[in-house]
């Protein structure tokens, strides 16, 4: 099975656990209308398991993650680097179309099938952005969990999942959406479809942890609780990316990588 299909079933499965974990957190005392506004505000009922399933994210991350992440920010040049980041965006053109789509954003969807035409040609397969660089046409990033959220579904609570890193049972779900919406999904199962599938979400992983060595590094070294920082960082940067207030960023990092389940791009510290 293609390692995006198991951390999908991953995901959903502990997205329908998530109501038997609903009381691990203690919840504050009623009669302190400032502990309650808090305990809403932050969103995360199940905040032991939270922070236990962090900790063992930083354990994978400190062994495997950021030295693999490290070790090509080293090895492999700044353009080529570039390159591979556009052509991840451009391979998740099809993702982010049908969300513009699903959406009612025509301008938007013009714009992301125009960058795909233009940057699939011109920009070879995607590896150069020339849709930005020659025609002013940035990119941006949508995918299933902004659409359920424009459709009014909530977000549920805050939930931390190893590898996978922040999200919600609606970004979950999106989640489990765009893989199952992705073109190499329904291309069928093979030796070539599986190891191409696999390269991609190992380069995405990789590029987008990447570009997060120095954003992650300063929670860690700066913040007296860098959990609550990321949890912070991952429920702003989602409410931004719903509300398309952040269109500017280049929608190369995909999600699922271990930075924001269903986000389009990797969320970053508040500064």
């Amino acid at each position: 099975m293609p390692i995006p299909s198991r951390l999908a079933r991953t995901a959903l499965a502990t997205a329908l656990l998530l109501p038997l974990l609903d009381g691990c957190a203690q919840r504050p005392d009623p009669s302190d209308p400032d502990a309650v506004a808090e305990f809403r505000q932050t969103n995360d009922p199940i905040e032991p398991f939270n922070r236990t399933m962090y900790s063992v994210h930083q354990g994978i991350d400190r062994v495997v993650l950021r030295p693999v992440a490290v070790g090509y920010r080293e090895v492999v040049p700044q353009p080529v680097r570039t390159g591979v980041r556009n052509l991840l965006g451009n391979l998740r053109t099809p993702v982010i179309l049908a969300n513009d789509m699903l959406q009612g954003e025509p301008r938007r969807a013009g714009d992301t099938l125009g960058r795909f035409l233009i940057n699939s040609t011109l920009g070879i397969g995607g590896i150069f952005d020339v849709a930005n660089d020659w025609f002013k046409v940035p990119g941006h990033s949508e995918d299933y969990g902004q659409t359920l959220a424009v459709w009014g579904v909530g977000e549920g609570a805050y939930l931390f999942i190893p590898v996978l890193g922040p999200s919600n049972p609606r970004d979950l779900t999106g989640f489990g959406l765009g893989i199952a919406g992705d073109p190499l999904t329904w291309v069928g199962q093979g030796v070539v479809v599986d190891a191409l599938t696999g390269t991609r979400a190992g380069a995405t992983v990789v590029d987008t942890r990447e570009s997060l060595i120095d954003t992650l590094d300063a929670v860690e070294r700066e913040s007296l609780d860098p959990y609550a920082v990321l949890r912070s960082a991952y429920r702003q940067r989602r409410n931004a990316e719903i509300r398309n207030s952040n269109d500017r960023v280049a929608p190369s990092a995909a999600g699922g990588t271990g930075f924001g389940v269903g986000t389009g791009v990797a969320p970053q510290a508040p500064r």
